[in-house]
């Protein structure tokens, strides 16, 4: 009989195996690091066989730490990081250039070109897609790559090169190229994808001259999208067991979160910030600023989300170990920030590589205000984590402007929350509950569910919101005095940052 669920997360800055049981609890896991790559200021790549030989190194750990036996996972997710680009000979299945993640800036002047030789442009994408046009998104990005490298442009149009967001890139290794789809919920971050009847647009293909060829089957998230190969070296545990769920990495942690009603809605602290709500059934279209999404589907019926995305977050706190080394490690930021009763009037803006929603600035930079002599390395420490909250408030108070909706409750998750200044001081500052999660990796967790879901592993929605438990709930203590008088610094701040290097 078949006990467990494997689910893969392949985030952008690690990869993770995870097993899970039918209680919910993890009983092995596996995670490996691999380089980032910064071609020029502003660029981030991916070396893609990195992220492929990561995966399958968890998947091994993963099942040698549990003592896995061929037969007992029952199924397969996957989840990942969104945006992030590949394109990959469909022959040889050979990238044909390092992969383009999601935080990398070097389109930022083709989508603002497009802006100011179409003034359509931005409500045609908006309207179609959920989005805003942005370098963020994986459109620009495959754009870019077809133009750069010579000859790729006329093999993607005769079908011999393929596009793919990183689910997709992986389900092509697991399934030996057998496979080629993604699901709605990554086809939704393309800015290629009309989110209204779940499709790929033929006009939005063809304005940003991508062949429609390239372009992956989108899917259901809850569906059967293919079989592990029986070649890969070390997954002899896995050979034959289906992939049947994939979502991207914050509605998998959505779905985790057991964010399942409308209203509902989590934050992820981790490399950047993702706040997204469950909007229900009818797509919410933004006009300030925020992003829609389908997030999930199964037994036929598709959820929607609005999105808010915060760039840097948890590596905001990286920043400080690895470039400034003001600490050793990621926890310390925490107990230094701590050594002070407040930043002392220092406001850290961690724009580093633009500022998204609500803000969309592709063109700001990060900023330290407010500094004086007597300002220690303690009093940055804290200003960071409190910029990291200051960017969820601002998303969190226009999520509930938008959907008109008032929350009462913030979810949250993802390696940074184990900050408890953070999620007091994030509590302090939204004025409601926020609620930690006992497993933190809900990404993982939900895409697990998902497809635990789809064959039947576990029986229902309402079985999985008996599995979620709360670790830490934090409320509101904060002044409302100190409270507006922060925020009112928080803003001036962040007007300081915007459009830094000027447009080009």
């Amino acid at each position: 009989m078949s006990k467990y669920m494997l689910s893969i997360d392949q985030g952008t800055t690690s990869s993770r195996a995870m097993i899970f049981r039918e209680d919910g609890t993890c009983v092995a896991s596996a995670q490996e690091t691999f380089d980032q790559h910064y071609p020029k200021p502003g660029w981030v790549e991916h070396d893609p066989e990195d992220l492929w030989r990561t995966v399958c190194d968890c998947i091994r750990q993963a099942l040698a730490k549990a003592n896995i036996q061929p037969g007992e996972i029952s199924g397969i997710g996957i989840t990942n990081q969104r945006e992030t680009t590949i394109l990959w000979e469909k022959n040889t299945g050979r990238p044909v250039y390092n992969a383009i993640v999601w935080q990398c800036r070097r389109t930022a002047a083709l989508v603002e070109k497009l802006k100011a030789s179409d003034p359509e442009f931005i409500e045609k994408v908006r309207d179609k897609t959920g989005l805003v046009p942005d370098a963020y998104f994986s459109a620009t990005k495959i754009q870019w790559i077809l133009e750069e490298v010579p000859g790729l442009k006329a093999r993607a149009g005769l079908g011999e090169i393929l596009f793919g967001t990183v689910d997709t890139w992986i389900l092509y290794r697991l399934t030996g190229g057998a496979s080629h789809a993604t699901d709605y919920s990554n086809a939704s971050r393309t800015m290629l994808f009309n989110i209204h009847d779940l499709s790929w647009d033929d006009e939005l293909c063809q304005y940003f001259h991508i062949p429609k060829c390239m372009l992956p089957q989108a899917l259901p998230g809850a569906s059967e999208f293919g079989y592990v190969a029986a070649d890969i070296p070390g997954l002899e545990a896995i050979y034959g067991v289906g992939i049947y769920g994939i979502l991207g990495d914050q509605p998998a942690a959505l779905f985790g979160q057991t964010c399942f009603d409308k209203g509902d809605i989590k934050n992820t602290y981790g490399t950047g910030c993702f706040t997204l709500m469950n909007v229900g059934s009818e797509p919410i279209i933004s006009k300030k600023g925020l992003v829609t999404s389908a997030a999930w589907s199964l037994n036929g019926e598709t959820a929607y989300a609005l999105e808010g995305s915060v760039f840097n977050g948890g590596s905001t706190i990286q920043w400080l170990r690895d470039e400034l080394h003001l600490i050793d490690h990621a926890s310390d930021c925490d107990v230094l920030a701590e050594t002070v009763p407040d930043s002392a009037g220092v406001v850290l803006v961690p724009a580093f590589s633009g500022l998204g929603a609500p803000y969309w600035d592709m063109y700001a930079r990060g900023a330290i205000l407010g500094l004086t002599r007597g300002t220690t390395k303690a009093h940055i420490a804290r200003a960071a984590l409190e910029g990291i909250a200051y960017q969820v408030y601002d998303l969190v108070s226009l999520m509930q402007e938008e959907a008109d909706c008032k929350i009462s409750k913030l979810k949250v998750d993802g390696g940074a929350s184990v900050s408890r200044f953070m999620m007091q001081f994030q509590s302090d500052i939204l004025k409601c509950d926020v609620d930690r999660a006992r497993e933190r990796e809900t990404t993982s967790q939900g895409v697990a569910y998902l497809a635990g879901l789809f064959c039947g592993y576990w029986e229902s929605i309402e079985a999985l919101r008996e599995l979620r438990h709360c670790d830490t709930l934090f409320t509101p203590s904060m002044e409302e005095e100190k409270r507006e008088k922060l925020l009112k610094a928080w803003a001036k701040a962040v007007s300081r940052a915007a459009s830094w290097e000027g447009k080009e």
